[in-house]
């Protein structure tokens, strides 16, 4: 069942990314989130399930964090023996613990945290590793926070650093020191476009987030809303992948197709912007 669902570049780093990715919050926390509905943490067979789906519909890139509860722990264990199918993008910065998140960007934290993921993932590199912001994106990247990314991508442990944002200024900012940016883009927030423009003038890869405005737009029931959703951010200039988060079969399926459809020759062939 392997789908042609396309691939972009992302900016100059030579990684390649399906137009969409799969997030994995809802594989490991239900607290402290946003989703119109509740919802219950798969257990493995079927999380291994939603990730072998992915898969066969033609998606590499997968999106973990820490604080996304025991995520990173899990995926280590479902991607057992399939490292070279995936590309991971992790995060750094942000934990959470207790129903509470927290968050630290000293350079001997953030070396700490990949070192972390590292051994949760059970691999020897990350693809991409995001500063999982608070808002502070300017501050954060002053304190010499993405200094210590690049470091550990020097030294071989990531591929490819950027951070993701929740600013235009400071998304700016950060742009200037990473290889790509992850930013929120969707049909009712669109003031983020301004980092996109600017990264893909400076052949800079972008990952997307809430997409779906973490399912509140879909929720909306509007028609064709989840094609209008996928063809608006997927055509977008400069835009690499959207990163949608369902553990919904039907769902992930249903996203696919959405971006199949949407998605003339030339952007399945190209990338859109790149």
């Amino acid at each position: 069942m392997d789908s042609e669902l396309p691939k972009r570049k992302l900016g100059s780093t030579g990684i390649e990314v399906s137009v969409l990715g799969l997030g994995t919050v809802k594989l490991g926390r239900d607290q402290g989130v946003k989703y119109p509905n509740r919802f219950t943490i798969p257990d493995d067979r079927e999380a291994a399930s939603i990730i072998a789906l992915a898969h066969d519909l033609g998606i590499n890139l997968i999106d973990t964090a820490p604080a996304y509860g025991n995520s990173e722990e899990r995926l280590g264990k479902l991607l057992k023996g399939q490292r070279d199918k995936w590309i991971i993008c992790d995060k750094a910065g942000e934990e959470f613990e207790n129903g509470q998140s927290s968050h630290d960007f000293s350079a001997r934290h953030l070396r700490h945290s990949v070192e972390r993921s590292l051994r949760r993932l059970d691999t020897d590199y990350l693809d991409v590793v995001l500063l999982h912001s608070d808002g502070r994106d300017k501050e954060i990247v002053e304190q010499g926070a993405l200094d210590t990314l690049a470091q550990l991508k020097k030294e071989g442990l990531i591929r490819a650093i950027g951070m993701s944002s929740k600013t235009i200024e400071g998304g700016l900012l950060a742009a200037q020191y990473s290889d790509c940016m992850m930013v929120t883009f969707n049909l009712n927030e669109q003031a983020e476009s301004a980092v996109i423009d600017y990264c893909r003038e400076n052949n800079k890869g972008v990952l997307l987030k809430k997409i779906l405005a973490s399912g509140h737009i879909a929720a909306d029931n509007q028609q064709n809303t989840l094609e209008k959703s996928v063809e608006f951010v997927l055509s977008y200039p400069g835009v690499t992948s959207a990163i949608v988060g369902t553990i919904n079969p039907v769902h992930l399926a249903e996203n696919v197709t959405a971006a199949e459809g949407c998605l003339p020759q030339a952007a399945r062939q190209k990338g859109a912007g790149h």
